[in-house]
């Protein structure tokens, strides 16, 4: 979290709160007007103040998330893809596909056969150990990532499906 002048720490305190409520529920709606109410502030301050605080707007921080959760699902259970986008908070299994395809490079079902497919898969880690570790890097919009030439996949990039 980012203190910039003019920011109080009561605002501060406020924005976690936003934040805290994004994290628990992740799964559940969250426009800005909400967050504002919770947050105590008018919905303008809260998105430019989010923004400045923790370096992402608020509905790219719940993207990452969701994306967290469905991974760690498609990583942990069995549970078919369609219920994974549900309790990650897609309302679209369609949104959910491409979502996740245009983050990380591969579709839902070949990051979970890839996990799977591993021979020496670790035991259970805490999730979030693992959400942190791999937490996608969000620094511009979906849509633009999507508009970018496609990189190839790095070493790294293919090390995080474990």
């Amino acid at each position: 979290m980012r203190m910039r002048q003019g920011q109080s720490a009561e605002l501060l305190r406020r924005l976690l709160r936003a934040k805290d409520h994004m994290d628990a529920a992740s799964h559940e709606a969250w426009p800005v007007e909400r967050l504002a109410k919770v947050s105590g502030v008018s919905p303008a301050h809260f998105a430019h103040s989010f923004k400045a605080a923790f370096g992402v707007p608020p509905h790219r921080y719940l993207l990452t998330r969701r994306l967290e959760r469905a991974r760690s699902l498609l990583r942990d259970t069995d549970a078919p893809i369609i219920e994974i986008a549900f309790q990650a908070g897609w309302n679209s299994l369609g949104t959910f596909g491409r979502v996740f395809r245009d983050v990380y490079g591969r579709s839902p079902s070949d990051m979970r056969a890839c996990v799977q497919a591993m021979p020496d898969r670790p035991g259970p880690t805490p999730a979030c150990f693992v959400n942190a570790a791999l937490r996608p890097g969000l620094t511009i919009a979906v849509s633009e990532k999507r508009r970018q030439d496609p990189a190839p996949i790095k070493k790294t990039q293919q090390m995080e499906v474990s």
